[in-house]
C-alpha cells in the first residue's frame, strides 16, 4: 500500500471524476433534446394553427438554439411548408436548400430533396427539379414519391411515355399517393396521339 496508495487513490478520483462527468453531460444533453423536442411540438401547433409569423419566429429560434441537432432541420421542413403555403416559394425554396445543406440525417435530406423537387416542378423549374432528384434520389427510401416528382417532370416536357413510365413505378413502389397518381395517368394523352 506504501508504494502504491497514492496511484490507486488517483485512479480512484479520476473515475469518479470521469464517470461523473459522463452522467452530467448525459443529463445535460437529454435535457437539451427534452427542450427542442418541446419547442418543435410548440412550432407544429403554431403551424397547424396558421400562425404564419410567430411560426417562423419559433422555427429561427429552433435553429439558433438547437443547430446541432435533427429538430433545427425539422423546424426548416416546417419552415419550408409555412413558406409555401403563405405564397412564398422563393423563401420554402431556401429553407429548403439549408436543410439539405446542414441536416445530421441524411434521411431528412431526402426528405427535403423531395419536397424541393416538388416546389421546383410546381413552380415550372423543370430542370432544376431534374438536377434535385438526380443529386437525391439513391433508389430505395421515398423511391415511389421520387418516381412520382420524375412523372410529372416528364408530364410538364411532354414526355408522356415517360410520365407514365414513372406513375406506373410510384405506384408499384408503394407511394402513399397512389389514388392521385392514377388520375394523373387516366389524363395523360395517349402516346400515338
Amino acid at each position: 500500500w506504501k508504494d502504491n496508495g497514492l496511484s490507486v487513490a488517483a485512479g480512484i478520483v479520476i473515475g469518479l471524476v470521469v464517470v461523473f462527468g459522463w452522467r452530467t453531460y448525459s443529463g445535460y444533453r437529454d435535457d437539451v433534446a427534452a427542450a427542442a423536442s418541446n419547442d418543435f411540438d410548440q412550432l407544429l401547433a403554431t403551424a397547424a394553427a396558421g400562425q404564419t409569423e410567430s411560426a417562423l419566429k419559433q422555427a429561427e429560434l429552433l435553429d439558433a438554439e438547437y443547430g446541432s441537432t435533427p429538430y433545427a432541420a425539422l423546424a426548416g421542413l416546417v419552415e419550408a411548408k409555412v413558406q409555401y403555403e403563405a405564397g412564398n416559394s422563393a423563401a420554402a425554396i431556401t429553407a429548403l436548400e439549408g436543410v439539405i445543406t446542414d441536416a445530421p440525417d441524411p434521411a431528412i435530406k431526402r426528405l427535403a430533396a423531395l419536397r424541393l423537387a416538388r416546389i421546383q416542378v410546381a413552380d415550372g423549374q423543370l430542370d432544376a427539379a431534374a438536377a434535385t432528384l438526380a443529386a437525391h434520389d439513391d433508389g430505395v427510401s421515398l423511391a415511389g414519391d421520387f418516381a412520382l416528382v420524375r412523372g410529372d417532370i416528364a408530364a410538364g416536357r411532354g414526355d408522356t411515355a415517360t410520365a407514365r413510365r414513372e406513375y406506373e413505378q410510384a405506384i408499384a413502389a408503394g407511394s402513399g399517393l397512389s389514388q392521385l397518381i392514377r388520375l394523373k395517368l387516366d389524363n395523360l394523352p395517349d402516346d400515338a396521339g
